[in-house]
């Protein structure tokens, strides 16, 4: 009997489900999309019915896909981190999720900070300072806003951890995924006591924590019911979609790395033993890997970037795409490919919603410096596409400056189909960039941590070296790095420059 497992991604746009072999073959693949609401300048939104609705119907889908002779033996959980889902004590909800984009908790942000004795003791607690993604800050939210609601508040769930409720009956999270709260001691891989009381928090508002492959629950007989899966089948902790995605493309021994290039850029790092930056520069959470650490920078805008030029720019490019029946982006690429590096002076600030890492500036823009009669649309394309390479780049320096070892780093996303793209991170970072004969995100991680936790294989290191293996790699060219070490510099003090000009714009738009 042939064994498969699930990985079920609830992501921003839409739930991803997979099914897999124990070999890392996709068998079948679903998609369900959803809306994301923005009822304020500044907020993002989403009906947890919708995730849950997706979520059943997608498994449903996969279920028919299993084969004579096959069986389910586990699911993993991944998807968008830091969300709030507010349950009252019948698990209704109470109102739409807090997503990670969500802006509005600034003012909530800074009283963390403040009751926490300032920010280098609030990253001594939680190994991260405090962003207005992060959950914390939209309970605090809650509380000081609708304070009705909140009065009602017994349980605070992320996004996945809602769908595991659904799936299992179960209340639980993993060490990843709430890493992500700014409530979680990363260190000692618990909830942080001492913080909780100090924001006048009640521990029994969250769930408990388990590590990655740790089984949490199975699948109830209603879930069962209505996908057509078995129930009983074991559902695993999984990770937040960073930490399940660095799962997925391997990112589970000392020295690897991974950049993904989707709306936002990560780069992504193993660490043996906790890392942190003391200036809170990038993240340190918990690694879906049992007793691993991870740190992590998020640009908010990278290919996201690449996608307004598209849409605001380039619509004679997307008329001749349709005709050649291609993608616009790879007529956008190939144009950014005629011009040499640093785009003949031009820079792109890639800051189209403000930035996270390194950062921390809710108020930066997007800007084009430089710009002359000279620059065409090719001209932008390429700043663009090293704009997003130089944001990358920062967090890469910071990694070095702790001591994070880096070696090769493994791409995926959107972007990562540009040759073009890869090559300029390659020469940016100086950093060698692979791709993976599979590239599935973070559903496949969670794939394989289900395998984990249904011990058809014997650890996550283990299950990574069977199931993933790169393609092809693309070396930096050192003379060309060289070059763009003066870009990068000239990037840094562009935004510095700026800086203050954005914040008192934000004041002046309101």
């Amino acid at each position: 009997m042939a064994e498969l497992l699930i990985g079920l991604d609830v992501g921003t746009s839409g739930v991803k489900a997979l099914l897999m072999d124990t070999c890392g073959n996709v068998v079948a693949s679903a998609l369900r999309e959803y809306p994301l609401s923005t009822p304020k300048p500044n907020w993002a939104e989403q009906n947890p019915s919708d995730w849950a609705e997706a979520s059943l119907s997608a498994l449903q889908e996969l279920a028919a896909c299993v084969p004579s002779g096959s069986e389910v033996k586990a699911i993993g959980l991944t998807g968008q981190m830091h969300g709030s889902v507010f349950l009252d004590k019948h698990n209704e909800v109470l109102r739409p999720a807090l997503l990670w984009c969500d802006q509005r908790t600034a003012a909530q942000c800074q009283e963390i900070t403040d009751r926490a004795g300032g920010e280098a003791a609030l990253v001594n607690m939680v190994s991260n300072p405090a962003l207005t993604g992060f959950t914390a800050p939209k309970i605090l939210w809650l509380r000081d806003h609708e304070p009705h609601h909140f009065e009602k508040l017994c349980k605070v769930l992320l996004p996945k951890d809602y769908i595991r409720w659904v799936l299992t009956g179960e209340f639980a999270t993993d060490v990843s995924d709430a890493s992500g709260t700014l409530l979680f001691d990363v260190r000692n891989r618990c909830w942080h006591k001492e913080l909780l009381s100090l924001l006048e928090l009640d521990s029994s508002l969250l769930p408990e924590s388990f590590e990655g492959p740790e089984v949490t629950g199975t699948l109830s007989s209603q879930a069962a019911q209505r996908t057509g899966l078995s129930k009983g089948i074991p559902v695993v902790a999984g990770g937040g979609d960073q930490a399940a995605g660095g799962v997925g493309c391997g990112i589970v021994k000392a020295g690897t790395l991974s950049s993904a290039l989707g709306t936002s850029g990560v780069v992504f790092a193993f660490s043996e033993e906790i890392c942190v930056d003391p200036q809170g520069r990038i993240h340190t959470f918990c690694h879906a890997v049992p007793g691993k650490w991870h740190v992590m920078g998020v640009m908010l805008s990278a290919g996201g970037a690449l996608q307004w030029f598209r849409n605001q720019l380039c619509h004679e490019e997307i008329q001749k795409a349709r005709e050649l029946d291609i993608d616009p982006y790879t007529l956008i690429t190939e144009a950014a490919a005629t011009i040499s590096p640093g785009a003949e002076g031009l820079l792109f600030l890639p800051y189209l919603s403000g930035e996270r890492t390194p950062h921390k500036d809710p108020y930066a823009k997007g800007t084009f410096a430089g710009l002359s009669l000279r620059h065409t649309k090719a001209h932008m394309a390429r700043a663009i596409l090293e704009g997003v390479a130089y944001g990358m780049r920062e967090s890469l320096d910071i990694m070095r400056e702790i001591g994070v070892p880096l070696s090769v780093s493994r791409i995926s996303g959107g972007g990562a189909r540009s040759a073009l793209w890869r090559q300029i991170l390659a020469d940016t970072g100086r950093v060698a960039i692979a791709r993976l004969e599979v590239d599935q995100g973070p559903s496949y991680g969670a794939a394989i941590l289900a395998g984990v936790g249904a011990r058809l294989f014997t650890s996550v290191e283990e299950a990574c070296d069977l199931c993933i293996h790169e393609k092809d790699i693309q070396m930096p060219d050192p003379s060309v790095a060289d070059f763009y070490d003066t870009y990068v510099a000239e990037y840094r003090a562009v935004y510095l420059a700026l800086k203050s000009h954005f914040k008192r714009m934000a004041a002046l738009v309101g």
